[in-house]
């Protein structure tokens, strides 16, 4: 295991390349569904379905972006070419907000729809490059901690930021050319950050290269899928995905209908943002301390804590239920930073056919976060269909029933509480990290005696 420590001239463009990222997951994650239902008029049920079969199609495409991605490497030695052709997507996500002003309901629906499967196509070809670069790197177990520790700092004040400025942006009762506007000023940044964040990697290659694959060391999809403890690490990050994604769609709505203010909604994105952004290195110090995979477990409680206290709803009074925001925002940061730090130790361990499909499992890995994104939203939209939610247009402010201000409240609260009891039952089946954690450290002194 190398003892290498990775310099901040390569740590803070990588880093960087997040922010790019994290304005992808964020603003469609957070708006897209509200955008479908209450400006443009589709019905939950179809506004759903608008958000999940685009992303049916993640499950194929981003574990074949992650061979065409291994590919590269072996025959150019670096991934960086199909990174360079991910940035297009920038373009995908101006044409999501940029609807016709003629269409409303379905055929608005199917708009977004084509341009969201562009633009996860283009995304992942970004994506599974960059997050296979610490399994490409000669760094170690607590070093692949930091590296990923840097770029869940950067992501998460990149969702806040964005989450607090696409509202802003867009204005009060904001129309579709207003979400145009903010789709350009947010895809000119995110352009920028991920074209940096391409010269992150190629430093980090030459700061920590990687050993060769031996030959006659053949990887694919089928060393992944046949990992346990990635089959187990997988199934639980997708349930937490599909968790985060939901809270992220609903919040909103619990904002508006809940809370009976549509501005809170950047009020509670910056309560879960500000203190994921401040714990993540505290999380750092637990994973050194006790292990990635305890710290992992205490998060996933904390949220399901958080999640029971949000449930009692605008009787419990602002203060709380924002403190309760905070813990969840507390645990998103370990949920982030363990489990994206734990998928290069898999990948370690095994061996030289795992270090030659990184790609691979990380195309696997990205497809069940896609899904995540796809399915959390449309568990939330089946949530507002069976409590009677009324779509409306932009201007227009429809009373909901009674219902439909129950789904809203239990949907953001009770449903993330049960998800992620599940999540913990299946993060417990995964058992490789007490390994990794034990062996660390003494194969990093062994490394610092031979100086």
């Amino acid at each position: 295991m190398s003892n290498v420590r990775l310099p901040l001239r390569a740590l803070v463009p990588f880093a960087a390349g997040s922010v790019g990222m994290g304005i992808w997951v964020t603003v469609p994650g957070i708006f897209l569904l509200y955008f479908l239902t209450d400006i443009l008029a589709v019905p939950p049920h179809v506004a759903g379905l608008a958000l999940l079969l685009p992303n049916v199609a993640d499950i194929v495409v981003h574990p074949w972006v992650g061979r065409i991605s291994d590919a590269g490497l072996a025959g150019r030695g670096h991934r960086r070419r199909l990174m360079l052709a991910g940035c297009v997507v920038v373009l995908a996500f101006v044409a999501m907000f940029t609807v016709p002003s003629d269409l409303h309901g379905t055929t608005a629906a199917i708009w977004v729809a084509v341009a969201l499967v562009a633009g996860n196509l283009l995304y992942s070809c970004y994506q599974v490059s960059y997050l296979a670069t610490p399994a490409d790197l000669g760094i170690g177990y607590h070093e692949r901690t930091r590296l990923m520790g840097y770029r869940n700092v950067v992501i998460t004040v990149s969702v806040l930021l964005a989450g607090v400025a696409a509202p802003a942006v867009a204005g009060d009762d904001p129309g579709v050319g207003d979400y145009t506007r903010m789709a350009l000023l947010l895809g000119a940044v995110m352009l920028a950050a991920m074209l940096v964040g391409i010269t992150g990697v190629a430093r980090l290659n030459r700061a920590a290269p990687g050993t060769a694959a031996e030959p006659g060391h053949r990887g694919g999809l089928l060393v992944a899928l046949r990992d346990r403890q990635f089959r187990v690490l997988t199934a639980s990050y997708l349930t937490v995905a599909i968790t985060m994604n939901l809270v992220l769609a609903a919040m909103p709505y619990f904002a508006e209908y809940v809370l009976g203010r549509s501005a809170l909604t950047s009020v509670l994105i910056a309560a879960f943002m500000a203190p994921a952004v401040l714990t993540t290195p505290l999380w750092v110090l637990v994973a050194r301390r006790f292990g990635k995979q305890r710290g992992l477990l205490a998060a996933q409680a904390v949220f399901v804590a958080g999640s029971l206290v949000l449930a009692l709803g605008a009787e419990a009074g602002l203060p709380l239920l924002i403190a309760a925001v905070a813990m969840l925002g507390v645990a998103f940061a370990a949920m982030q930073l363990m489990p994206l730090s734990m998928v290069p130790d898999v990948i370690a361990a095994a061996g030289p056919a795992g270090t030659v499909s990184a790609g691979s499992y990380t195309g696997l890995w990205t497809a069940a976060e896609a899904t995540g994104g796809a399915v959390g939203p449309y568990v939330y939209s089946i949530c507002l269909a069976a409590g009677g939610f009324v779509a409306s247009t932009a201007g227009e402010h429809t009373t909901q029933p009674s219902g439909a201000v129950a789904a809203v409240r239990y949907g953001f609260t009770l449903v993330p509480a049960v998800l992620m009891t599940i999540a913990i039952v299946l993060q417990r089946r995964y058992t490789l990290d007490k390994r990794a954690n034990t062996a660390a450290p003494s194969a990093d002194a062994r490394e610092e005696a031979l100086r």
